[in-house]
């Protein structure tokens, strides 16, 4: 398997560990100064959003993907993913959104690990 390729992969187990809430597995993810900001523009760290999905701010129902680009330069690489999502955040409904995901990268002893994340929709 290639660069892109296991990125994409990385992609949708990204997805599917949090609509499981595998915390361990998502963590496994990312890098240990992973950023995420979201489409309100808050920022948090990769520690804070885990506490957030383990709490139930956060819970992932479905996710469905319509494109995974990636560009590798080295040992970094971004992404764009857009998913159909469905979800229930911060005390909302369950509701369904096309989600952007902008990601950066960076290959970690041989292992590709997000960086950051910003979340928009299209």
């Amino acid at each position: 398997m290639d660069d892109r390729e296991t990125i994409r992969d990385l992609y949708r187990r990204y997805w599917q560990y949090m609509i499981d809430k595998e915390i361990d597995g998502l963590r496994g993810l990312m890098a240990d100064d992973y950023v995420l900001m979201h489409m309100t523009g808050t920022k948090q760290s990769g520690e804070t959003f885990l506490s957030g999905l383990r709490d139930g701010t956060f819970n992932y129902y479905f996710a469905d993907h319509d494109s995974i680009e990636v560009s590798v330069s080295g040992d970094t690489a971004t992404m764009i993913g857009k998913s159909r999502v469905t979800a229930a955040v911060y005390g909302g409904r369950k509701s369904s959104w096309r989600l952007r995901g902008d990601f950066t990268l960076r290959k970690e002893n041989g292992i590709w690990k997000l960086v950051s994340s910003r979340a928009s929709t299209y």
